[in-house]
């Protein structure tokens, strides 16, 4: 059986630039019209962390609209996740612009009590957001989903009462931060673990749902909308040793398409579904946890988000949240 869960990340952009009104809220709004309309929810993982720094400084009137939203989301129905990208905390604005503290980039490489101070605080924010002391989201994705090295992370957010994790995308490689996922492959829909995010272990306190991806020829990844939306995104300049690092990353064959579902074209999401319904079809005793990603700070084509939720309809696919389908992979 295949269940949809529709993720978003709910951020600007990772170098500070951008407003929160353009890139935050207003694809919100419009996003959230679409799935009520359908009457299905998506998983809105919240970039804590820079909103905190945000409304601490003062640095965009839209802070109180995002704050409001995410309330209202919340009483909604939609489900709220916890997304961090920790070189926010120590940032400075200045001359218009932010300074990231790059050195906290990756949460799984800090310091344990840095770690858990991060998470903490970030928790704090989020309850404070929603007007409830005891609220823990359920899923948690790692900024630029970077989840090695995992055990204290993974031991801290399971202390605090985090039960999903979807920071995975199998097959990727990002060697500039040590990220390699391409052991995961391997693995089902889902899986239990503890100490490292790519190895199933039947004892494991967190699930990890990852990203739904298919490895494909590296040049299916070359499409007009794809190549345009990337090109429109502020990059962080990469130097020396770092720029090569990253050739080597796309010098592979295969590359994994996450399912993508601002970024992929109708045709392509499609295609990728029905690849998955037959298999489904062929083996229906399988739980199928199918998890697509957007974010709102890309481009939102609002008319193939609505004929892609028209078309899961119309093949019988419930789409469903993290705490929908929590308990099936438990057990």
């Amino acid at each position: 059986m295949i269940e949809f869960v529709f993720t978003i990340d709910y951020e600007i952009y990772g170098n500070g630039e951008g407003s929160l009104g353009e890139l935050v809220h207003d694809p919100a709004e419009k996003l959230a019209e679409v799935f009520n309309k359908y009457q299905s929810k998506f998983v809105a993982f919240i970039e804590v962390a820079e909103l905190e720094m945000i409304e601490a400084n003062r640095t965009d009137r839209a802070i109180d609209k995002v704050k409001h939203q995410i309330k209202k989301l919340y009483g909604d129905g939609f489900e709220l996740g916890l997304h961090l990208h920790p070189q926010w905390y120590n940032a400075r604005h200045e001359n218009g612009k932010w300074l990231l503290d790059y050195s906290e980039y990756n949460l799984c490489a800090l310091p344990r009590e840095r770690i858990a101070q991060v998470v903490q605080r970030s928790m704090d924010y989020l309850r404070n957001v929603l007007g409830d002391p005891v609220f823990t989201p359920i899923a948690f994705r790692a900024g630029n989903w970077l989840f090695q090295p995992t055990k204290d992370a993974a031991d801290i957010l399971a202390q605090k009462g985090v039960k999903i994790d979807s920071s995975v995308i199998k097959g990727a490689l990002q060697r500039n931060h040590g990220l390699d996922y391409r052991s995961a492959c391997k693995n089902g829909y889902y899986w239990r673990f503890e100490e490292d995010v790519n190895l199933h272990d039947d004892d494991g306190r967190l699930i990890e749902l990852p990203t739904y991806s298919m490895m494909v020829p590296i040049w299916e990844m070359i499409t007009l909308k794809r190549v345009g939306m990337s090109q429109k995104m502020p990059s962080s300049p990469l130097r020396g040793i770092e720029k090569f690092r990253r050739y080597l990353d796309f010098l592979r064959l295969w590359y994994p398409l996450k399912m993508d579902f601002f970024r992929m074209t109708l045709s392509e999401l499609t295609k990728m579904m029905d690849k998955l319904i037959h298999e489904d079809h062929e083996n229906p005793t399988v739980f199928r946890p199918i998890v697509a990603i957007g974010h709102t700070k890309d481009f939102i084509d609002l008319e193939v988000v609505e004929a892609f939720l028209s078309y899961l309809k119309a093949r019988g696919v419930p789409v469903s949240t993290f705490a929908g389908v929590y308990h099936r992979c438990r057990q």
